[in-house]
């Protein structure tokens, strides 16, 4: 077989083996959040934000598919430790040992910057966006009549995104401490990634001025972080090639210098079989 076809399907195993992992503890996560789905329900129904208002079932099965919904999101929650030390064991028999070890530390802040964004989605985002959209009703007089299942549905978008976002910081110092990201290009596209960010925050916040600046701002703040920690991987990462490519240089030179004792070894053999 060509090596690299078995180059490909080694790899295609070895994703195989990371997915049955991943999904064997989401089972397992499953079955946990099951039982607590039902306590978390219970805390967003009578949470401030939903106090007032009275959700309503418009189908049989929307209970049924709330209550699956949020068991699905704790799971995957609790599972998003595992997923990304797969993913991270996945990547590693590509990268040194130094960056090996160095990308391990990360995937504890990975997941505590993914709590922080759920946290900030759900305790600013959304009570903001629901103010706006209750005061909106009532400037309008109309009378909402709110089924759980869209309420928990537009809870989930825009909460869960923010959990994603806010692992920007991370995500930069990954890249750039494998050298694939200079930080320098950051600071060059800054401006460009600013309205990107704030274009963001149009499409997820009420549409108003302060909503705007009340998202924009951790954004950006957010990027500025991504920048500062950017620098300190890439620094890392051209300390670590220096010491990578004076290793190599070092091997080499040993290895021309065995091979040049070889040789005399070997033509003083010769001298000597001929007297």
């Amino acid at each position: 077989m060509n090596p690299k076809q078995l180059t490909v399907i080694e790899h295609i195993e070895e994703l195989r083996k990371r997915l049955f992992i991943c999904a064997i503890f989401f089972v397992l996560a499953l079955i946990v959040s099951f039982y607590f789905a039902k306590p978390i329900i219970k805390s967003i129904q009578y949470s401030e934000q939903a106090e007032q208002l009275t959700l309503n079932a418009f189908n049989v099965g929307d209970p049924l598919t709330v209550y699956l919904e949020v068991t699905f999101i704790v799971a995957f929650i609790i599972t998003s430790p595992i997923i990304l030390y797969q993913l991270w064991a996945f990547i590693t028999p590509g990268l040194h040992e130094t960056e090996r070890k160095a990308t391990l530390k990360y995937i504890p802040y990975a997941f505590l910057l993914f709590v922080a964004g759920l946290a900030f989605g759900y305790y600013i985002l959304f009570p903001n966006v629901m103010n706006f959209m209750m005061q909106l009703s009532d400037d309008l007089d109309i009378q909402q009549t709110i089924g759980i299942n869209e309420y928990f549905g537009f809870l989930f978008k825009l909460v869960v995104p923010f959990g994603i976002i806010f692992e920007l910081p991370v995500v930069m110092l990954f890249l750039a401490r494998l050298g694939i990201l200079n930080p320098q290009l950051m600071v060059k596209f800054r401006k460009y990634s600013y309205f990107v960010l704030f274009v963001l925050a149009v499409l997820v916040a009420p549409p108003d001025i302060i909503s705007y600046i009340l998202i924009s701002i951790p954004l950006f703040v957010l990027y500025e972080i991504s920048i500062v920690i950017a620098r300190i991987g890439y620094k890392k990462y051209l300390v670590a090639e220096a010491l990578r490519i004076q290793e190599e240089k070092e091997l080499e030179q040993k290895i021309q210098v065995e091979d040049l004792l070889a040789e005399q070894r070997r033509q003083i053999e010769e001298m000597t079989n001929r007297q």
